[in-house]
């Protein structure tokens, strides 16, 4: 089993309602980046976001309205993922995600990359970046970006429109990386049809809104632009690990058909659909990517371990499952009426929460051997220096036991 971590360096209210600021937010995040360094941990996921969280409640449509705080301080991947190479010696670095609607763009994010490779091979690095995209992890960070219904016809086809711009995005951003030249007239264009929207009644109001009985309405590309191809094109393709944050099968397979494109699972996510995914990505996934395996999707899962000194086995699962009930709940409350409860209650489910032997067995009941875990420490935690006592319990003792436990010990 591999050991992967996330980082949300998520400027929200802990448990006992405390903010840091944001210096002291990014210290900790490097602090614990440093410390998932030398205890072995693959790739530090970094997750993205854009724009204040807090003042878009007052916009007139919010997309969570009863965040406290900002959801995530990391707005540049590329130039915090400079600084994470420069600061470990071998973790890899990896986003979860950069949108590539939001700054500029597929055109935009694809060149940033590409610098960011670039520069990897100035420094003689030859460790990898994990490079996670999508659609974006809440709506509104992409709108001040033009992605917003431009017509009536596409304001009743929100928010299928929005996983469709986010194909013709995908194409751009991957042919740019592979190093094509491409024109918008090249790229895949949009077509909307019953088969994309979730009932007969969404897609009945999209035809109302043109107008007309037709199974098929053309909508006008997103991106328009002649021949470009982004500088620099000579970065070193081995480098980069490519990763799409989209649970729909079509997307998944989409993004294949140009390259190795791998795939995200989220802490809500129910085995049955990890175990469908494992069988399509078996099938579709890109042929310069090798064999599909397991570890090629990183599984998330929040980590709540107590190995705290002076507290008897019992007391450490106690206290490990109050800390989690108090840090789900602050999470669930933030997303009030944003999130499914049915998938609250999954996530609470997947939670790693207990001491050492707790921990281990849950993951070797839970996880498939080859599996990758993305192991989450910083939910609603500021206590940076107890995050990084909870990653080496889980790295020096959790990791060890599993490995004893799937061989029978």
């Amino acid at each position: 089993m591999e050991h992967d971590i996330f980082f949300s360096i998520s400027q929200t209210p802990d448990a006992d309602g405390h903010i840091p600021d944001e210096l002291t937010m990014l210290k900790n995040y490097f602090q614990q980046l440093e410390c998932a360094d030398g205890l072995g941990f693959g790739v530090g996921w970094i997750a993205q976001a854009h724009l204040s969280t807090e003042t878009q409640k007052s916009n007139s449509k919010p997309v969570v309205p009863h965040w406290q705080g900002e959801v995530g301080l990391c707005t540049d991947f590329p130039q915090l993922a400079m600084e994470s190479f420069r600061r470990t010696k071998n973790i890899e670095i990896g986003s979860a995600v950069v949108s590539i609607l939001a700054s500029g763009g597929p055109i935009a994010q694809a060149e940033r990359i590409a610098n960011t490779l670039q520069l990897l091979s100035v420094r003689d690095d030859p460790r990898r970046l994990h490079v996670g995209f999508s659609a974006g992890r809440f709506e509104f960070m992409a709108r001040p970006y033009g992605i917003v219904p431009r017509t009536p016809v596409e304001e009743a086809a929100w928010p299928a429109l929005r996983g469709q711009i986010f194909l013709e995005a995908s194409e751009i951003f991957l042919r740019l990386l592979r190093g094509d030249v491409v024109s918008s007239d090249s790229v895949r264009s949009t077509t909307l049809t019953r088969e994309i929207f979730r009932s007969e009644e969404d897609w009945q109001r999209v035809q109302e809104a043109n107008g007309s009985s037709d199974d098929a309405i053309n909508v006008e590309r997103r991106y328009t632009f002649e021949d470009i191809r982004i500088v620099p094109n000579t970065f070193d393709r081995n480098q980069l690990v490519l990763v799409a944050g989209t649970h729909d099968p079509k997307a998944q397979i989409f993004v294949n058909s140009f390259l190795p494109v791998r795939v995200f699972n989220l802490s809500i996510t129910q085995p049955e659909v990890i175990e469908a995914t494992h069988e399509r990505m078996r099938a579709c996934f890109h042929p310069d990517g090798g064999s599909w395996k397991r570890s090629d999707m990183p599984r998330t899962s929040f980590v709540f371990v107590n190995d705290e000194s002076g507290l008897s086995s019992e007391e450490q699962r106690d206290a490990a499952h109050k800390e989690a009930e108090k840090a789900l709940g602050a999470y669930w409350s933030a997303l009030e009426g944003t999130i499914d409860p049915n998938k609250v209650q999954n996530a609470a489910q997947n939670a790693l929460i207990g001491n050492v032997e707790d921990v281990a067995q849950q993951l070797v009941q839970r996880f498939h051997p080859d599996d990758r875990v993305m192991a989450w420490f910083d939910f609603f935690n500021h206590d940076s220096d107890r995050v990084c006592r909870n990653m080496r319990a889980y790295m020096e003792k959790v990791a060890p036991r599993v490995e004893e436990l799937l061989k029978g010990g």
